[in-house]
């Protein structure tokens, strides 16, 4: 069982990007998605999260309006569509599923993909 992200790249400020999250081996639409993003020497940080209906919560403040994020139960993909990007958004973005077990969650962390925004 695995995720693993792509679209990551370079981009100049105010442009987009749309992150991917593929998902293999667990039953997809009953985990809670997030996505996180992490900056060397930095904690890792939320980005939000898309619980297993589609809709999004803890979304984090200094993203709310540029970022959605969504998934595709169908397809066992989730998405981070960023726009309006800043240098400051530079970071590992790295996707992560989630489900609660009485016994304790079952998660799955992918490796990550770079987003670098810079002129």
């Amino acid at each position: 069982a695995q995720v693993v992200e792509s679209g990551g790249g370079s981009v100049q400020p105010g442009g987009s990007l749309r992150l991917s999250c593929a998902a293999s081996g667990f039953i997809f639409s009953a985990y809670t998605i997030s996505w996180y993003r992490q900056t060397p020497g930095k904690e890792r940080e939320l980005v939000g999260s898309v619980d297993s209906a589609g809709g999004p919560f803890n979304v984090e403040a200094s993203v709310k309006g540029r970022f959605a994020i969504s998934r595709d139960n169908a397809k066992n993909m989730a998405y981070l569509q960023m726009n309006s990007l800043k240098p400051e958004d530079t970071a590992q973005y790295i996707c992560h599923a989630r489900r609660y077990y009485a016994t304790g969650p079952i998660e799955y962390w992918g490796q990550g993909t770079q987003v670098t925004v810079s002129t």
